[in-house]
C-alpha cells in the first residue's frame, strides 16, 4: 500500500504542476499583452502631451491676440466716441445756423398779399437764404 500511496501522491504532484505549468503559460501570455498595452499606453500618453503643449502655446496665443484687439478695439471706441461729440457739436451749430436762417427769413419776407399763392417754409428758408447772400455779395464781404 505505501507503494501505491507513494504513486498517487507522486501522481496527483504531477497533475498539480502542470496545472502550475499551464496557468503560469497563462499568465504569461496575459502578462505579455499588458506589455504589450503599456508600449501602446505610452505612445497614447506622449501623444497626449504634445497635444496639450500645442493647446498651450495655441491658447497662449489666443491670449495675445484678444489683449491686441481688445486695446485696438478701446482706441477705436475713444476715437468713435470722439468723433460722435464732434458730430454733435457741429449739429448743434447747424441747428443754430437754421434757426437763425428762419429768423432772418421770417423778417425778410414781405407782408402776404391777399391774392399771392402761400410758398411752403423750406421754400421761404430757400429764398431768404438766396436774398441774404445776394446782400451779402453785393457789400463785397462774400466771396
Amino acid at each position: 500500500m505505501s507503494h501505491s500511496f507513494g504513486i498517487a501522491i507522486e501522481s496527483l504532484v504531477a497533475v498539480l504542476l502542470m496545472l502550475t505549468i499551464g496557468y503560469c503559460m497563462l499568465l504569461n501570455s496575459r502578462l505579455k499583452r499588458l506589455k504589450a498595452d503599456e508600449h501602446s499606453l505610452k505612445a497614447t500618453i506622449a501623444e497626449l502631451i504634445t497635444a496639450t503643449e500645442i493647446a498651450e502655446r495655441a491658447i497662449g496665443g489666443l491670449k495675445h491676440t484678444v489683449r491686441d484687439v481688445n486695446e485696438n478695439l478701446g482706441s477705436q471706441l475713444s476715437a468713435a466716441g470722439q468723433l460722435s461729440q464732434q458730430l454733435k457739436n457741429q449739429l448743434a451749430e447747424g441747428d443754430a445756423v437754421i434757426r437763425r436762417l428762419s429768423k432772418i427769413a421770417i423778417a425778410a419776407r414781405p407782408s402776404p398779399e391777399p391774392a399771392a399763392p402761400r410758398v411752403s417754409a423750406a421754400q421761404a428758408v430757400a429764398a431768404a437764404a438766396q436774398a441774404f447772400s445776394d446782400r451779402r455779395r453785393s457789400d463785397g464781404l462774400a466771396a
